[in-house]
């Protein structure tokens, strides 16, 4: 049996191809065998010799039986759908993709700030209705902005939002930390955070903390002139509060990107809301994913190499 430094699985990644990673790391780690599992059965042969396999996910039989196993490279920042426990029994290091979005979905973010605040949705309408007509805008200038989550991504986006010259306001598990932004506040004090704002970007995991974290109270602290901006996950903002809100006026509009339930059933009335931009769970995408997630996966592997195991984003 040929042995394999590398192996990738079959799983496909946002829409990606799983053998153009694998081409990526080849090209990236040329003294290193890697090969791309087509099959179950591939899958099931090249994991019993590999030092390292790459994907999305791996159960627990699949980890007992491969014994060269050192690292399991998520190729997902969430690794909560993993058999964590069965890693460590197994000796198996877990890393994830924790960063790779950063630039993306920063992006997505900044994006969405601007057309809300110069109403580029309403100016689409307009458009489709072939209509001239002026209407009033705000800007992004001089204004406050709540990133709730600090993690990768929430540090992103504050780094993105410097030229603007905005007030930033991080919301964090352990707000004595400090963080990047002009002031920190823990999520126990999130109304106090937001009172201000007229911008509330949602960065955070979906945790029992941050469920419901946008509910109706949340919703009637914010101003009234406030965007929501949800990039993290559907979960963390009450839907039919947001609905209520929205169709009310006590926000003046959403970008969403994620949504509770998802997909959005084609009846949900969050479709037909004229405040409201949605997108499928999108901003994640990058034709640069694979080269942020093979950037880690080459880290660790000199650090393996090494003898180290202090690896780049471990989990486990």
């Amino acid at each position: 049996m040929v042995e394999t430094d590398v192996v990738v699985l079959r799983q496909k990644i946002h829409g990606l191809s799983a053998p153009d990673l694998a081409e990526t790391i080849r090209e990236r780690l040329p003294e290193l065998d890697v090969a791309f599992a087509r099959t179950p059965a591939e899958e099931r042969e090249l994991l019993e010799t590999a030092r390292i396999a790459v994907g999305f996910s791996i159960d627990e039989a699949a980890l007992a039986d491969a014994e060269n196993l050192e690292l399991f490279a998520c190729v997902y920042a969430g690794t909560g759908h993993l058999p964590l426990d069965a890693f460590e029994k197994h000796g198996v290091a877990l890393t994830n993709a924790s960063g790779v979005h950063g630039p993306n979905i920063a992006e997505y973010v900044i994006g969405a700030m601007i057309g809300h605040a110069r109403e580029f949705y309403r100016a689409q309408r307009q458009q489709d209705r072939r209509e001239w007509r002026s209407f009033p805008t705000t800007e992004l200038q001089g204004s406050t902005v709540v990133i709730a989550g600090l993690g990768a991504i929430g540090e992103a986006i504050v780094d993105r939002l410097d030229p603007f010259d905005v007030h930033t306001v991080g919301v964090r598990y352990s707000p004595e930390k400090g963080g990047p932004t002009d002031e920190v506040y823990g999520f126990e004090e999130f109304h106090e955070a937001i009172i201000d704002a007229e911008f509330v970007v949602l960065a955070c995991p979906l945790t029992e903390a941050t469920a419901g974290l946008v509910d109706g109270d949340a919703l009637l602290t914010m101003r009234p002139d406030a965007v929501l901006i949800n990039i993290a996950r559907g979960g963390v903002v009450d839907t039919d509060a947001l609905v209520s809100a929205l169709r009310s006026n006590r926000i003046r509009s959403a970008a969403l990107d994620v949504t509770d339930p998802e997909p959005l059933p084609e009846d949900h009335p969050l479709w037909g809301l004229t405040n409201v931009t949605i997108t499928p769970h999108n901003a994640g995408h990058t034709p640069a994913y694979f080269d942020r997630v093979t950037d880690i996966l080459a880290e660790n592997v000199d650090r393996l190499s090494a003898g180290e195991d202090d690896l780049r984003n471990r989990v486990r």
